[in-house]
C-alpha cells in the first residue's frame, strides 16, 4: 500500500460506505453522487492494494483488509476528531495558559474569582505572579503576564484599566484603643499615634501620603513595615494604628477595630490592566468575562464595578 495516495477524504467516504452498507445511502449523507463515491473506492481499493468491500445480498460488507482499514481509519478519525475539539476550546479560551500579576494586597480579593474560575475551566493553566507595585511595573514593562492588578493603576502609555472592585482605605487599631467607642474621631487627634505604614512606592503608601497632604497633617512617629499581614498583627500587639485596604481585615478579626475616622475611608479601587499593543489572549477574554459576569455573586456586591466591558471592546480589536 502506498501510503502517499491515502487521503483524509479516501478515508471519510470509505467509513461512510461501510457504515451506510451501501453506496446510494452513503452518497446521499456525503452530499455526493453516486458514481463520485463509487470513484473514490476505486481509488481506494487501488491504493491498498486489496479488495475492501464485498457484496452479500443487496449489502457491502468488509473483507479482512476491510476491516484493517476501518479500525485504523476509526483511530485516524477519532484522533483528528479530539484535534478538532481542542482547538475549538482553544479558540474559546476553554484550555491554554493564563499568567496574572498582581501586587501583594490582590491576594485578599482575587483568589475569591479564580477559585470559581478554574472550578468551572479546570483545563485553563493559571499562573500567578505575586509582588510588590515595582516588581509588578517590572513585570508590565517586560511584557510577561496576560492579566496584571494593580490598586493604583500605571499611568504608562499602553496600560488600559478596568475597576471592578472598591478598595476603600481604612485606619484600624487595637480594639482597647481608647477611640474605639467613640462615634467619631478627628485626624489630628491621632497625629501622635505611631503610624505603621507600607513600604514607599506601594499604593497603599502612595495613597496615604496623598491624603495626609491635602489634609495638611504631618505624621510625628512612624514605622516602615513591608506586608500587609503584618501591619494586622502589630497593630494587634498595640504597636502603632495602620491605614490599609479594608480587604486586608478577614471577617470577624478579633483585636482589630475600624476607627470611625473623619474623612476616612479613602476611595481607591482595584483595576485590571492589560496591554493596549498585544493581542489579548483567548485564556485571559474568558477570564475577565467570568468575572464581569460574577463579580456580585463571589466579592461584595456593594463593591463591585462593572468597566470590563469597555476594557475589552477597548483592546479586543487589536
Amino acid at each position: 500500500m502506498n501510503l502517499r495516495h491515502l487521503t483524509f477524504r479516501l478515508l471519510e467516504v470509505y467509513v461512510a460506505v461501510v457504515r451506510a452498507g451501501n453506496i446510494s445511502e452513503a452518497a446521499r449523507r456525503l452530499h455526493l453522487t453516486q458514481p463520485t463515491v463509487s470513484l473514490q473506492l476505486k481509488r481506494l481499493n487501488e491504493t491498498v492494494g486489496e479488495p475492501l468491500l464485498v457484496s452479500h445480498k443487496g449489502q457491502l460488507q468488509m473483507t479482512d483488509a476491510g476491516l484493517a482499514l476501518y479500525n485504523a481509519c476509526q483511530e485516524l478519525l477519532g484522533r483528528f476528531q479530539e484535534l478538532d475539539d481542542t482547538l475549538s476550546e482553544l479558540q474559546l479560551g476553554h484550555q491554554g495558559r493564563l499568567s496574572i500579576a498582581m501586587v501583594n494586597t490582590a491576594q485578599y480579593v482575587l483568589p475569591k474569582l479564580l477559585g470559581p474560575f478554574s472550578q468551572s475551566f479546570p483545563d485553563v493553566d493559571i499562573t500567578l505572579e505575586i509582588g510588590n507595585r515595582a516588581q509588578m511595573l517590572t513585570r508590565f514593562n517586560q511584557q510577561l503576564d496576560d492579566i496584571y492588578i494593580f490598586s493604583h493603576p500605571p499611568s504608562l502609555e499602553h496600560a488600559a484599566a478596568a475597576r471592578f472592585l472598591r478598595n476603600p482605605l481604612v485606619l484600624i487599631a487595637p480594639t482597647h484603643h481608647p477611640f474605639h467607642k467613640r462615634s467619631q474621631v478627628s485626624l489630628k487627634e491621632l497625629t501622635q499615634e505611631r503610624f505603621l505604614l507600607r513600604e514607599p512606592g506601594s499604593a497603599t503608601r502612595m495613597l496615604f501620603d496623598s491624603w495626609l497632604r491635602t489634609q495638611g497633617i504631618q505624621l510625628t512617629k512612624s514605622m516602615q513595615i513591608a506586608s500587609n499581614d503584618a501591619i494586622r498583627v502589630a497593630v494587634e500587639a498595640s504597636m502603632g494604628v495602620a491605614v490599609i485596604s479594608q480587604h486586608v481585615i478577614p471577617e470577624g478579626q478579633k483585636g482589630i477595630a475600624i476607627l470611625p475616622v473623619e474623612s476616612l475611608p479613602i476611595e481607591s479601587h482595584w483595576h485590571f490592566i492589560v496591554r493596549r499593543d498585544r493581542r489579548i489572549s483567548k485564556t485571559a477574554k474568558l477570564f475577565l468575562t467570568f468575572v464581569d459576569a460574577h463579580l456580585e455573586r463571589y466579592l461584595e456586591p456593594d463593591f463591585a464595578c462593572h468597566e470590563i466591558s469597555a476594557l475589552l471592546d477597548e483592546v479586543i480589536g487589536f
